[in-house]
């Protein structure tokens, strides 16, 4: 562990200085979208070969695979086009390192004061202890029924997710008086894909899509198909890059042959929010039917992503045993931080 806690702590030193490295070459560089791609091109490189050497911690791994690998690739991408959240200016050094290697969703504010939409205290409390209350039930996973615990994977991640991107948000609205967007928005209360996906679930990866894929696509395809088929196709391709992003996570953490699960999943969800946005209508109904059409909405939206998530998204984690991997580690870090502050002494199970 102190060797993957070494190699973590390099991987860092090395993005933050290729970073400087980035920052620096824009002010030499400052036209020329071919000059800048080949002048990033050997800091993408090496943000996609860090992970490798954290496999055995999942979570080491994929932090600095989400972090590095994926978003901040996307935004050095976006800033060598002259576009994203890299390209606002004026932005200093601590901004720029901060708002490439963080997840989070900058906006830009009118009167230049920093603001963010922060939800209340009692909100993460809730969800941070729904949280350890699933790595508690854990302990007796033998007993739950397989689709069950999938079930609750699904809750594991959403409030994983959700915490540790709220963290680096607070963070960097804080100490650097970066104006940020909270990224997550409630998903579990999504009536349909595309308010799931678009407006409520990782607001910081679909900003980041949007700017990099959905908008080019967009843009190339509607002059040829039109604006209506033109958006349709943009979205699927969109899904398409989150499926290939997620299987390259996927083989850092597994280094097994891709089963294309993971992109299956989102090619799907591509497809269905797509349709959903071509054909869907909203019609005016009488208050009663409009509570009912609600509901209806939410179970089927919701029982599409869950069900979905059973069948394509967890298997390829599952049957090589990281999300044990990724449970035990998180159980003997919630163990260590409640020992060291309450001083108490707990069980540490051995999952694998």
């Amino acid at each position: 562990m102190e060797h993957m806690i070494t190699n973590f702590c390099k991987a860092w030193i090395a993005a933050l200085a290729s970073l400087t490295y980035s920052y620096y070459i824009s002010k030499i560089i400052k036209r020329g979208i071919i000059i800048r791609l080949i002048s990033l091109f050997p800091i993408i490189a090496l943000f996609t070969l860090l992970p490798l050497n954290l496999s055995s911690s999942p979570h080491l791994c994929g932090n600095i695979a989400f972090f590095l690998a994926w978003l901040a690739n996307f935004k050095l991408l976006l800033f060598a086009f002259n576009k994203g959240p890299l390209s606002s200016s004026p932005i200093s050094l601590i901004q720029f390192i901060s708002i490439a290697s963080l997840p989070i969703k900058t906006k830009q504010s009118k009167n230049n004061k920093a603001k963010v939409s922060f939800k209340s205290p009692l909100n993460y409390t809730l969800k941070f202890l729904l949280f350890a209350m699933l790595l508690r039930i854990y302990d007796y996973r033998s007993l739950l029924y397989h689709k069950l615990l999938l079930t609750i994977y699904c809750l594991h991640i959403y409030l994983g997710l959700e915490l540790l991107l709220a963290m680096s948000a607070s963070i960097a609205h804080f100490l650097l008086k970066i104006e940020v967007e909270m990224p997550f928005d409630e998903p579990y209360l999504s009536m349909s894909l595309q308010e799931f996906w678009g407006r409520r679930w990782n607001l910081v990866v679909s900003s980041v899509l949007r700017s990099s894929v959905y908008d080019p696509v967009r843009l190339v395809l509607m002059p040829m198909i039109g604006k209506r088929w033109g958006s349709a196709c943009a979205r699927v391709a969109t899904f398409m890059v989150s499926g290939l992003m997620h299987e390259l996570i996927y083989f850092y953490w597994t280094r097994v042959e891709p089963t294309w699960e993971v992109s299956m999943f989102f090619v799907l969800h591509g497809v269905c929010t797509a349709l959903e946005v071509l054909v869907i209508k909203k019609i005016e109904l009488g208050e009663k039917r409009r509570v009912m059409n609600r509901v209806v909405s939410w179970v089927l939206t919701m029982g599409f992503v869950v069900g979905t998530s059973l069948l394509l998204f967890f298997p390829q984690v599952v049957r090589n045993k990281v999300d044990l991997r990724v449970i035990e580690e998180q159980i003997i870090a919630f163990q260590f931080s409640t020992n060291n502050l309450l001083g108490s002494r707990t069980f540490t199970p051995h999952l694998l």
